[in-house]
């Protein structure tokens, strides 16, 4: 069992600095998505964040399985692994946001309570989606004890 200095390891070294790098491309694009589908198109809170990782998990499975993780093993089990991963960090994310948000700022409108919670979903699909990923998605064959 891991104890809390060597999680606390896993977000201070070169992987997490190359999955930062990655994110920092997905949430260009993912949230550009995500708040026009959201404020121009006018599609639900669920459709416009749904959006968001659908697109940018296409690029960011690619970028982190190459260079993030350099996860070399062939096959579909990563891609099922990275899939499974992402729809789990998304609904535990964005489904612990919105209530939080609906009664942090009970007084303000729909659309500032629903920009707000699609933001706090971000930041905890963050963390859970970086852990997911190293310890599950892209955990290579000799690394089975993390």
């Amino acid at each position: 069992m891991k104890s809390v200095r060597q999680y606390a390891g896993m977000f201070a070294d070169r992987t997490f600095l190359k999955f930062i790098m990655v994110g920092v491309v997905n949430t260009l694009v993912g949230t550009t998505i995500m708040f026009v589908f959201y404020n121009v198109l006018h599609l639900s809170y669920w459709l416009s964040s749904a959006s968001n990782y659908f697109f940018g998990s296409i690029v960011s499975y690619l970028l982190n399985k190459h260079f993030t993780f350099q996860y070399h093993e062939k096959g579909f089990s990563s891609l099922m692994r990275f899939t499974l991963n992402i729809v789990v960090c998304y609904l535990l994310a964005y489904g612990m946001a919105k209530p939080i948000m609906e009664w942090l700022l009970a007084g303000f409108s729909k659309s500032i309570r629903e920009n707000v919670s699609m933001l706090l979903g971000m930041c905890l699909f963050v963390v859970f989606n970086y852990l997911g990923q190293r310890m599950f998605a892209f955990r290579k064959q000799g690394d089975k004890k993390q």
